[in-house]
């Protein structure tokens, strides 16, 4: 009897946003593959789940994977497939032997995802093992609420896009969308800044740096020398 590979939404940092589903099923998975953004190191993913699941007696793979550019379409960098294809080698191991697997990932799955890309992987390697997605509580809609304000009402029009996208598609998309989300904006702070200024639209945007987690700010004034964390988002509400 094959196992199968849940790809777990683990929320944004905070333990208690976590769902029940993801609660009950890790605690029914004998093996958790843990994503790190750094060798050796430890991973968010797994702090967030041992602060509700015990650990004790489950098989903990930590596994690295490179934080690189992926762009849709293209190869991927071959260290970034290495770490994906020795993941997915893992599982299928794992599943073939009849165990369950656990891959707990921050926020939302279906939001920029590593998990996603295990599976494609996966999938490639055995197209008829099972897996299921469990969504999770995305680092977006939790940074509204720590902002204490809506993301989208009404007939607004929403867009999420990563903030290293070149200038002339952020500028177009601000002018476009009436809520822009801004992730990955911690290294484009620099010509980021500069644009909403250009654009008029500093005193709609809000910072929120680690949503959830320990250390969480909030800034509203983007003119200062912000260096932010790596998880941090700014939303832009023109309303």
């Amino acid at each position: 009897m094959k196992g199968k590979l849940y790809v777990i939404g683990v929320g944004p940092g905070d333990p208690e946003l976590m769902t029940l589903k993801a609660v009950r099923i890790l605690e029914h998975c004998g093996v958790w593959l843990a994503p790190a953004a750094k060798k050796n190191g430890e991973s968010t993913a797994l702090g967030i789940v041992e602060g509700v699941v015990d650990r004790r007696d489950k098989e903990i793979i930590t596994h690295h994977f490179p934080m690189k550019k992926i762009r849709m379409g293209q190869v991927p960098d071959p260290e970034v497939k290495k770490a994906w294809d020795a993941a997915a080698a893992q599982i299928v191991g794992h599943l073939q032997a009849g165990r369950d697997v656990a891959f707990p990932t921050l926020g939302d799955p279906a939001i920029y995802s590593t998990g996603f890309y295990v599976c494609e992987t996966l999938f490639a390697l055995a197209p008829d093992l099972p897996v299921e997605i469990i969504p999770g509580v995305s680092s977006i809609g939790a940074s509204a609420a720590a902002a204490g304000q809506p993301l989208c009402l009404g007939d607004d029009r929403l867009v999420v896009i990563p903030a290293t996208f070149e200038n002339g598609r952020l500028r177009e998309t601000l002018e476009q969308f009436d809520s822009v989300v801004l992730m990955k904006v911690h290294r484009v702070m620099d010509r980021l800044v500069p644009l909403l200024a250009e654009m008029d639209l500093l005193d709609k945007a809000v910072l929120v740096e680690r949503s959830s987690q320990g250390g969480q700010r909030i800034r509203r004034d983007l003119t200062t020398d912000l260096k932010p964390h790596y998880f941090s988002t700014i939303i832009v509400r023109k309303s």
